[in-house]
This record gives structure tokens, sequence and C-alpha cells, in this order.
């Protein structure tokens, strides 16, 4: 019996800026979401005014990871490249290093699943992860992902090129339908 859900996902929210600005000027998660350059407060703004447009029409949806008692937020999970054809859309999850090792990622992607099967009505999702970012290997592993393959060289670091695991979640297969 999984273990009682401590967080909570939410939408964006103007009250976000400083969290979204502290998240995605984290040079360490830089390499991991191809971030290049940190992002302005103006432009932080313009993307929460524009946030809450319907995925169908910008193809990407992001909400916040919550914890349950004190309504911090610790991170975010993203579905993008949503495509409606073929019911599926990548996914994205980073929560804060200070909040890290709680269960906060693995909780956040069952309430995700929970949300793309029974919400969006998606058939699966996917996520491509670097091979030494062992963490997120064994995260989407644990959340009940397949790992379907490997893209060589993929992913260019800063000491290389990176090879990339694939890995997917049937959502239809989980319920049997």
């Amino acid at each position: 019996m999984p273990a009682p859900c401590s967080i909570r996902l939410r939408a964006l929210e103007p009250d976000d800026l400083d969290f979204l600005y502290a998240l995605e000027n984290d040079r360490d998660i830089w390499g991991v979401s191809d971030t290049l350059a940190p992002l302005s407060r103006q432009v932080l703004r313009e993307y929460l005014a524009h946030a809450t447009t319907d995925i169908y029409v910008v193809r990407q949806l992001r909400q916040v990871v919550t914890t349950e008692i004190s309504g911090a937020a610790v991170g975010v999970v993203d579905l993008f490249e949503y495509d409606p054809l073929h019911q599926r859309a990548g996914v994205g999850i980073t929560i804060r290093a200070s909040e890290r090792r709680h269960g906060y990622a693995r909780q956040a992607l069952e309430l995700l699943k929970e949300y793309a099967r029974e919400v969006l009505r998606l058939h699966q999702i996917y996520a491509t992860v670097g091979v030494s970012n062992g963490p997120s290997m064994r995260l989407f592993r644990a959340a009940g992902f397949r790992r379907v393959g490997t893209r060589r060289q993929w992913l260019r670091t800063g000491s290389g090129w990176e090879d990339a695991a694939e890995w997917q979640c049937l959502l239809t297969e989980e319920t049997g339908v």
C-alpha cells in the first residue's frame, strides 16, 4: 500500500514569481533543463501571465508541487510536447535541492499520472534522462516507467556528450483499458 500523499499539485499563480525565479536560475539544474542563461523577473512575470493558457493551445502544462500541510512550493512538474492525436506528453520534474529525498518527486509523478490519465485522457507519458542522473533514473523506474531505449550522445554536457535513457509509462496499461 502506498504511503499517504503529503503533497498536492496546483496551478501556477502570480505569487509564484520569487519561487520560479529561484528555481529557474539555479545553475545546478541547468544541465537537465536545457537552460543556458538566467531568466529575468520580467520574463517570468510574462510567463506567469500566460501560464494558465489551455494545454490544448500551448501544448504544455506546469503545475507547482506543494506540501499538503504548509502549502509551501517545493518543486514543479511539467507536461510538454503534448500531442492530442497520439495522446502523449513528455514529463519533466524539478524539486528544490533543499526539499529532495522526502518522496515529493515520486508522489508528484503519481499525481501527475492520475491527472494525465483521468483528466487529459492521455495514453502515455515519457521522459528523457541523462544516464549519469542516477536519482532521476531511479525515480522514473520506481514510478512505474519502463526504460525503452537509449539515445547515444544525445545530451551535450560541460564534459562532452552523454547518452540519454528514454522512459515511457503507458497509462492505460495501469488500469487495463
